[in-house]
């Protein structure tokens, strides 16, 4: 038979590495906007050119053979060149335009980002949002995200980061559960009450606080309270919602609770003590190291730090 001309052969190259990234027929179907028919075929087109096996097919997955491994690894460098330069050829045009792949916390999407995501595409009519809701850490290059927001103390040095707003971990209760159980006044009486708690790594789970009167230069001692409690969710929009149904006090992002301490549903607990090491301080706009940063990317980060700059006080 005769060998197929490498240059029909260049998309065929590029939905391998797709697949590569997704790690499935369907999934890698779906970014690409084709079937899985179509992705299979152009898949079974390309080791029949090379004539060895690229992938090792699963019921539920797709591995990589070490040609195939070969093959997306010399091939990753000039694919993204070649996307990076189509991307600044593109911008030329002066106007925002194109897909942002976007990965967000799920709690903080559903609540603050997607309510507000409307404005955004009305003012940027060509650009458009493709968001991945997900507690995950994903790998922005590997996965083919634009733009990830990260709830953390310290943003990865590898990547790129910009503040969006500073945040803050809150106490918080309905008013039937305070008074059934009572208002606790000091972090040490909530081991005596039901606490809804996000799961950690260590045994024994426990909270951690500082008064907020105590100064930089002389902080008062950190105070260790184990909790326990009827619920424990990874996910602070479970916790608030578990809240509101008077199960207990949650300990929970202030962006997760703002609305609910808005409208007098929920109120704090303890304000005068300040949770340390809950969750993140800053919510961070993040993306990969790139020499180009297309526009669309750019206005978004923009318009994400001038509708959080003022962050999420009740």
């Amino acid at each position: 038979m005769k060998p197929q001309n490498i240059e029909s052969l260049w998309t065929h190259l590029h939905w391998l590495t797709v697949l590569a990234q997704q790690g499935s027929f369907t999934a890698a179907a779906l970014r690409l906007g084709v079937s899985k028919a179509a992705m299979s075929q152009r898949i079974a087109e390309l080791e029949r050119a090379a004539g060895a096996p690229l992938v090792q097919r699963t019921t539920r997955s797709v591995r990589l053979t070490e040609a195939g491994q070969r093959l997306v690894e010399d091939m990753r460098t000039p694919f993204e060149q070649i996307a990076h330069s189509f991307a600044g050829v593109r911008d030329l045009a002066g106007v925002p335009r194109g897909l942002v792949r976007v990965t967000a916390p799920v709690a903080f999407a559903r609540q603050q980002l997607v309510p507000r995501l409307a404005d955004f595409l009305r003012a940027q009519p060509e650009v458009r949002i493709e968001l991945d809701l997900s507690d995950r850490l994903s790998s922005l290059a590997m996965e083919g995200f634009d733009l990830a927001i990260r709830h953390t103390a310290s943003p990865p040095d590898t990547h790129v980061a910009w503040t969006l707003c500073d945040t803050r971990s809150v106490l918080v209760a309905s008013r039937a559960y305070l008074r059934r159980r009572g208002t606790p006044r000091e972090p040490t009486a909530l081991a005596g009450h039901d606490c809804l708690h996000y799961p950690r790594a260590q045994d024994t789970p426990t909270w951690h606080f500082e008064a907020r009167t105590a100064s930089q230069k002389s902080k008062a001692p950190r105070l260790t309270v184990p909790v326990s409690g009827p619920l424990v969710a990874n996910n602070s929009e479970a916790l608030r919602d578990a809240a509101l149904t008077g199960l207990g006090i949650a300990l929970v992002p202030d962006f997760s609770a703002q609305s609910a301490l808005q409208s007098g549903k929920l109120v704090e607990v303890l304000p005068q003590w300040r949770s340390v090491g809950a969750f993140g301080e800053r919510l961070y706009a993040i993306r990969p190291y790139a020499t180009h940063v297309p526009q669309a990317v750019s206005a978004f980060v923009a318009w994400l730090r001038e509708v959080l700059a003022g962050g999420f006080a009740a």
